[in-house]
């Protein structure tokens, strides 16, 4: 995407804004859960204020960004709680075009939890379970449609895990799952405490 000078600036300026304070867009996954107080009650604290104040202009600017702006964006769209951008996360998601972004989506969407929710992940699912020479982001989408699922009281992932299912089949040629038991409760286990971490966050919202 090509941006004009100006756009550049004002590009720059919500980057240093809202993606490189303290290094976020590092912190911002699994390494939260083992932050002690005060850092994470700041850190926090920090994260939903910012969720508060992003507008949507702001977040589609970050959006289009790389996986560092997405990454936050993703974060602050889960806080927030802002329904509206699902699609768009989706489209994101299934699209796979930066590194390190899709775990953000997943948990985005996982905290949404509605059925549509789930059918963006089965849609990422149903294309890249078929790339086992693709080292994704399967797991933890995988891992986020089985909690969307349980919390449901559904069956949304049980068509990929079937005996013969894209799920068992992928863990089996994935070169980089070989010999490994299937991840998918550690996932879930992730995306539950990433999502209670969300909901704690956006209390006071």
């Amino acid at each position: 995407m090509i941006r004009h000078p100006h756009d550049e600036d004002a590009f720059l300026a919500l980057v240093r804004r809202y993606v490189t304070p303290e290094r976020r867009y590092l912190k911002l996954g699994g390494s939260m859960l083992r932050m002690q107080s005060p850092e994470c009650d700041r850190f926090m604290r920090d994260l939903r204020e910012d969720a508060g104040l992003i507008t949507a202009d702001e977040i589609v600017t970050l959006l289009d960004g790389g996986w560092r702006e997405r990454r936050t964006a993703a974060w602050l769209v889960a806080v927030s709680g802002r329904t509206e951008f699902r699609e768009r996360l989706g489209e994101l998601l299934l699209a796979s075009e930066v590194c390190c972004a899709g775990p953000a989506y997943s948990v985005a969407l996982a905290r949404f939890g509605t059925a549509r929710d789930a059918d963006l992940l089965g849609a990422y699912l149903d294309r890249y379970l078929r790339r086992p020479d693709l080292a994704y982001d399967q797991a933890v989408v995988m891992g986020a449609l089985q909690f969307i699922g349980l919390n449901l009281g559904g069956g949304q992932a049980d068509r990929f895990r079937e005996p013969g299912g894209l799920w068992p089949q992928w863990l089996q040629d994935a070169p980089h799952m070989q010999g490994d038991s299937d991840p998918t409760p550690s996932f879930v286990s992730l995306i539950r405490r990433l999502c209670a971490f969300v909901d704690e966050c956006a209390e006071a919202l």
